[in-house]
């Protein structure tokens, strides 16, 4: 702590994101990173953009990326006017907090959901309120009835993999009029379905998307909402009122190619679905309990062995796992979705920790 901190540092518990590994080899399954590639595109995209000098980094990139959002648009059948982008959905939300949820309510969201958001609450001194999920780690819509400055959650929900069904969502937007609902699919892409195609007949629907998951652009931090117009002036508006450039050249290049490839797309989202119901039966096998995932990550508890415990050993074996040390989860295992291979590598070290025990 320093004298020259001011109160809102005080105050603050920030965000620990998951653990970045020293290690040569690790597995690595704690960051719900896409074990595959971008598309070839992605590389030939950057290839292009610095071209044989270089020099188009000393110029400034398109503050509004609007080939991007022009891209991305048409892959979603709406049009630019309706997309934002920002540095990561993480800086996307951060925006939204600002712009959109800041009001005399609290904010609703899940009790156990992305920790970024009591984190961005807290930051930006928004009151907010937890539902419980229910006993299944299902978000249980009826719980946000109440008067509230905006709905945010995410669907699927992380960390447990849950996933809402559309109709649910479109009968919490036909009661939720007066304030923004806000549906963070990071993961959508591996199993749930999405709300964009909902953005036309409900101007409070915000739906924010990432490149990093599905499309395997977690290192170059793109990030997307897609809503009503005047939503996203409201983004547009903070964003210009902090960095006009969340994204440079070679990010926007490389998200642009990413969207036109959809074959590599759904061929990616396919592999890590087909890993994770291997993953999800080789666990079970284990004795593992696993709540149903529409992520590229399951959510996992075994009654005989503490889950901390499991996630040390584990980290012995330069085998990195997520471990939440929360109310309700303390005894669960979050785990991404790996290749095949890296999946093996995870259930051998688990055999080995716990004995081959069952229960």
């Amino acid at each position: 702590m320093s004298r020259f901190w001011s109160d809102i540092v005080h105050r603050l518990k920030p965000y620990v994101p998951g653990e970045q590994p020293v290690h040569t080899n690790p597995v690595k399954l704690n960051t719900n990173e896409n074990p595959y590639p971008p598309s070839p595109r992605v590389l030939d995209a950057i290839r292009h953009e610095l071209g044989e000098t270089a020099d188009t980094l000393r110029r400034y990139p398109d503050p509004t990326a609007l080939r991007l959002r022009e891209t991305v648009a048409r892959y979603h059948g709406i049009h630019a006017g309706q997309v934002f982008v920002g540095n990561g959905s993480d800086e996307v939300l951060a925006h939204v907090f600002q712009a959109l949820l800041k009001h005399e309510h609290p904010i609703l969201f899940p009790d156990i959901t992305y920790s970024f958001y009591p984190t961005y609450a807290r930051l930006y001194d928004v009151e907010y309120r937890t539902i419980a999920l229910d006993e299944a780690f299902a978000v249980r819509l009826d719980g946000y009835a109440a008067p509230n400055g905006g709905v945010l959650f995410p669907n699927p929900n992380a960390p447990t993999g849950r996933a809402l069904p559309l109709t649910e969502i479109e009968r919490l937007l036909e009661r939720k009029t007066e304030s923004v609902v806000v549906v963070d699919e990071a993961y959508v892409d591996f199993g749930a379905e999405s709300a964009v195609g909902l953005i036309d007949r409900y101007p409070n629907l915000l739906v924010v998307h990432t490149a990093s998951k599905a499309r395997s652009l977690a290192g170059m931090r793109v990030g997307f909402a897609f809503g009503d117009a005047t939503l996203i002036d409201a983004l547009n508006r903070v964003k210009d009122s902090f960095n006009s450039y969340p994204l440079d050249r070679l990010a926007q290049a490389a998200a642009i190619a990413a969207y036109e490839d959809d074959a590599w797309f759904r061929d990616s989202c396919r592999k890590v679905i087909a890993s994770r119901e291997r993953l999800s039966a080789g666990l079970t096998a284990l004795g593992f309990e696993v709540v149903p995932s529409a992520a590229n990550f399951v959510f996992a508890r075994h009654e005989g062995h503490d889950a901390a415990a499991l996630a040390t050993r584990l980290r012995e074996k330069a085998i990195f796992v997520r471990h939440f040390n929360a109310p309700r989860i303390d005894q669960h295992l979050r785990i991404s979705v790996g290749t095949d291979a890296e999946c093996d590598a995870l259930l051998d070290a688990l055999r080995d920790v716990i004995g081959g025990q069952v229960g």
